[in-house]
Order: structure tokens, then sequence, then C-alpha cells
């Protein structure tokens, strides 16, 4: 090719020499724009499959033509994105024009159905008993449905947050021109009705210089990435031998390819370890974006690949984290089997309490109620009433009722507790957060 300006690039006529392909590659976009835009469409109905396949290659087939420097800008293409939609309806036909439609509310239903399943299993696993753990050392009785919506008001705020995002990354930049508005009165306003945006940037060295929209998005990601991510801590320490509490289903498990008797947690690992790669996108595109001088800069086109494969990312593990917790095998008299009286320690210093006794007191009555059952290499429950009168002249023969997992679990009927009532109330709360 002759040595003319490249005029095919929009910013070409300053440059006589072909863009280096390595150059090209780094400085370019369009693969990640086209994938999703096409998809979001699909998601939301707007395209299905055979359409979003259709678009996919046509776009491809636009960016070959740029790559390539075969690609024709006619006169009334306004900018590179109405030069695109023209050139991508004119392979594909009408289909293209499809291309700036709707918006996508994904992650918002993988939310959603992630907490419905946690319900669900919440509402028909209300009978199985556990040891709750802090510091991953035994504590206090809970019901397995209890630990389950823990997690399910982990993603209740996560759910919360995105819904509050929406108002903040909704602004029209679109009329800021290149940093000086635009000079013929463009009814932005009107634009911003039309587009779906419920604001617009006041400011338009702001409007082409922000991207707040794509950190606070990424942030998002980040915290709900940290959400499942210690869910899947949980599921894999209750799937080990040593606990036995569950068993993941064989469509979310591996073996190994040298020890025939395993059987590994993959699924549960790879959301564990994608929720560094998802803060990883965060923290690099604010590297980024710390030190760059007003308005734009090229810097800011790295905000696609952070932000697009976060976006296919957490999707993707909200659907993975659905279908484990789905099909998840849980073993609720191992569970209970774990239960040793010692995690009853807190509820015999409650019985003392209730006869008057300051907690502080009570608590070391109880605790040396346990070095005593551990000296005698026997459970708390077996000590003798002599052993307790000798601890506190107030314990008497009901000092028995104690030892009852279920009725410890039961007596913690405040709000938040593990008691049948309350964890109907959590149920019931989650199901209304569901239909918002």
């Amino acid at each position: 090719m002759s040595d003319q300006p490249t005029k095919q690039k929009l910013w070409g006529g300053r440059f006589t020499g072909k863009t280096d392909p390595l150059m090209h590659e780094f400085n370019q976009s369009l693969k990640y724009d086209k994938r999703i835009l096409c998809k979001s469409l699909h998601l939301i109905g707007i395209l299905t499959k055979d359409e979003e396949e259709k678009m996919t290659r046509g776009l491809a087939e636009v960016a070959k033509e740029w790559d390539q420097g075969t690609f024709v800008i006619q006169a009334d293409d306004e900018d590179i994105h109405t030069a695109n939609e023209r050139r991508l309806s004119e392979i594909i036909g009408p289909l293209g024009g499809k291309l700036h439609t709707g918006r996508s509310r994904n992650d918002q239903q993988g939310v959603k159905a992630l907490i419905r399943v946690l319900v669900e299993r919440a509402d028909n696993e209300k009978d199985y008993l556990m040891p709750g753990y802090t510091h991953l050392q035994r504590g206090q009785p809970i019901r397995w449905s209890h630990l389950l919506l823990s997690h399910a008001f982990s993603f209740r705020s996560d759910l919360d947050r995105l819904k509050e995002l929406i108002p903040r990354v909704s602004v029209l930049p679109l009329g800021s021109g290149a940093l000086a508005g635009n000079p013929f009165c463009v009814d932005r306003e009107f634009l911003a009705k039309e587009l779906g945006f419920q604001s617009i940037a006041e400011n338009s060295l702001w409007g082409v210089g922000d991207r707040d929209f794509i950190v606070e998005f990424l942030m998002w990601s980040s915290l709900t990435m940290t959400h499942l991510s210690r869910m899947s801590e949980d599921l894999i320490i209750y799937s080990t031998a040593e606990f036995g509490f569950v068993t993941l289903s064989d469509a979310y498990s591996t073996g190994s390819s040298m020890m025939p008797q395993k059987k590994n947690p993959d699924s549960l690992e790879l959301l564990r370890g994608k929720s560094g790669r998802i803060f990883g996108n965060m923290a690099g595109f604010l590297m980024t974006l710390k030190g760059l001088p007003s308005t734009y800069n090229k810097d800011l086109q790295e905000d696609k690949e952070p932000l697009f494969d976060s976006v296919d990312n957490v999707g993707a593990s909200l659907k993975i984290a659905e279908g484990v917790v789905a099909t998840l095998e849980v073993h609720g008299a191992k569970m209970r089997k774990a239960l040793t009286m010692d995690v009853l320690a807190t509820d015999l210093a409650d019985y003392l309490v209730r006869k008057g006794i300051p907690f502080r007191e009570t608590h070391h009555v109880s605790g040396r109620a346990v070095a005593l059952a551990e000296a005698r290499q026997c459970q708390i429950n077996e000590l003798s009433l002599e052993d307790f009168k000798s601890l506190n002249d107030k314990f008497t023969e009901d000092v028995k009722d104690v030892f009852d997992f279920e009725a410890s679990v039961e007596r913690r009927q405040a709000i938040g507790g593990p008691s049948r009532k309350m964890v109907d109330r959590q149920i019931a709360v989650l199901r209304a957060a569901l239909t918002e």
C-alpha cells in the first residue's frame, strides 16, 4: 500500500504509515465492545440466540475491515459509532438497527436466583442442627438454615447495592463533545429520555473523563465475589471428610489424576479464586485512573477489559453458586453428631443468670464446669448435681434441662436468632426482598 494518509481511521489524516499491528491490537477496543453489546441484548430478550450470533459475526467483519484498512467511511457517517452501525446493517440487514437497544439487568437476576435457592433450602431443612463456629472452633448450636440465610442476607445487601448503583451510573455523557460540549443545542434531555438514562452529565469536562460508573460496578463486583468466596469456603470446609456435613454434586466436582478416592470441590475453589481476579480488576483500573489529568485520555480505554471480564465472571459465578447450592446433598445426622455438650456452656452460664447471678460471674462458673468435665474426661452433662453445686449453690435438679440442643436453639427468640420462629421471619424478609 502506498504511503497515503490513513483516512480509514478518523484520526488518520495526520498519519501516512500503516498502524503497527501490535499497536492496533493494543489500541483497539471493538473486540470487547461487540461481545458485551451482543451478549447484553440477548440476555434481556432484544436478540434471540441466533440474532446474537449473527450480530457478533457481523461486528467481527466490521472489525476486520478496520484492521485491513478496507472500511469505507460515508459522508453521512457522523462518527465511528454511526459508521459501524451503518456498515453492520449493510452486512446483516435490518437486524443491525438493534445494536443500540436496551439495558441488561442480568446481575440483578443472578443475585436473586442465588438468594432464592438459599431461601428454599433453608425453608426445607430447618430441622438440621449443627455447631456454629467462630475462629473455626465450635461455639453454639444453630440451625443449618440459619447459616444458609446468613449468606442469603449478604447477597440481599449486594442486591440492594446494585439497585442503588443504577441512578449513579445511569448518567448520559452523550452531547459532551470532545470536552467543551455541543455547539448545536442538541436536546440532551430528550436524548437521555429516549436512551433510558436517568440523568445527564451536567459538566462536559466531567462527562468525557468520568469513569466512576465503571469503578463503582467493579467495587460492587468485588464485594459480591467476596461474599461468594466466603460462602464457598464454608462449603469447602463442610464437604471435607473431617466434617462431612455436605456432599457436592458430581456436576460441580472433579477427581484427581493421581488419587482415585478424591472428589474435589473445584467449583467452589474457582469461585474463591475468581474473587481475587475481580478485586484485581478493580484495583488495577483504579491505578490507571488515579494519575490522569482532567477530561479524556487514552488510558481510559483500559476500562473495557476489567469491566467486561468482571461482567462475564460475576455472572457466571452467580450461576455456578446457584447450581452448587441447589444440588448439595446435606447430611443432617453428621451435623448433629458434631454437636458436643460443651457448645452448651453459654446456656449453662445463662441458666445461672436466670437465677440472678451476673453474667461475668456465671461465665467463670461455666468455664470451671467445662474444665472439670475435661479433667474427668467426660461430657459436661455427665457431671453430677453435686459437682455443679460445688461450683455454685444456685444449681438445682433443673440444670439437666440445659443440655438439650433443640431447646438451646429455640430459646434464642430475639430477632436474628436461629429459633424456628426467627428463621421463618428471616425467610419472609428475604422473600419480600425478592419481589421488590
